[in-house]
This record gives structure tokens, sequence and C-alpha cells, in this order.
């Protein structure tokens, strides 16, 4: 029998230059705007107000800018790190050329920019990586630059509980 674990890259996976297309895509709803920005406590009348809303400049309310950045990072997980991450560094250079509304499809890709050998942190490396939102007309909507700290391959066999569980039962 064959056992498939879903998983991220290991760090030597990772080129520079390789982009990645991560699908499906994520229809943003009402619900998710609204949930979103009261979860946080961001009270912004942008995202929750639909009569003042239609009196400002996009005339509708706006998906909050922190629900569309981590959609695009939480998009990339399954495909970059799904069991390979050992700690997120940072996020920088995000930006939001343009707005996302409720109704709208996000869809992210990853280029990866930068990867290097930790020079404390043996077996981890650090990638660097920039995400990017598109609408469904494939307008620009975010950006952000990541920095990771990933596992390098080990040297042993793996020994994740879920397979050992599944090959004992085969």
């Amino acid at each position: 029998m064959t056992v498939t674990l879903q998983r991220g890259l290991w760090f030597e996976e990772f080129e520079v230059g390789a982009r990645y297309l991560h699908r499906p895509g994520r229809t943003a709803t009402e619900a998710d705007n609204v949930l979103f920005s009261s979860l946080t406590m961001n009270t912004q009348a942008l995202h929750l107000d639909a009569a003042y809303s239609a009196t400002q400049p996009f005339g509708q309310r706006l998906m909050n800018s922190m629900w569309t950045l981590a959609t695009m990072v939480g998009a990339s997980v399954a495909q970059l790190t799904q069991g390979t991450l050992v700690a997120q560094l940072g996020l920088g250079d995000i930006s939001f050329p343009a707005p996302l509304f409720a109704g709208d499809t996000l869809y992210t890709e990853t280029e990866i920019t930068a990867v290097r050998l930790s020079a404390s942190r043996p077996g981890q490396g650090i990638v660097t990586m920039t995400h990017t939102g598109r609408n469904q007309d494939g307008v620009v909507v975010a950006t952000a630059s990541r920095v990771a700290l990933m596992l390098c391959r080990p040297t042993e066999p793996e020994t994740d509980p879920e397979v050992a569980i599944l090959d004992s039962h085969a």
C-alpha cells in the first residue's frame, strides 16, 4: 500500500524564481468580512456599515485588508509550508493597490525571492517569498513579502505520527 503524506517543501526544495499558483481561489463573502472584522475588534465602518460605505469613494464595503493578507498566506500553506515551517519570521512590503469586495474571488501566487541556510540554526534555512493576490479579473489587490524559517530535509526517514498509525494498520 502506498501512503502519501501531504506536506510543504523542505528548505532544499525551494528555488529562487520559482512561482507557485495556489488553487482553488477563495471567494470573499460579507460574512467573512463582518466576522473577521469583529473577531479582530476592527470597527472600521468601511467594513461593517453598508449605508455609510455607500457614501464613500468605493460606494460599498471593502473587504478587511488583514483578511486579504491572512487569506493570501493561508492559501500558500498546503503547497509550501505545511509541516515544514519552523516559524514565520516576518512580513513586509505589504500593499493593497486595489480594493477587494465581497463577491470577489482572491487568487494567490507566491514567488520565491531568496533562500539561505540559517547561520545559527543547523538543519534549518530561511526562505523569502512574495505573495501576490489578484481578483477574478486579474487585478492585483494585495502583495506582501514573507520570511519563513524552514526545516531542511531530514536525514532520517520521516517519523510522522499519522504515517506511523497508518503503517501499523497496514
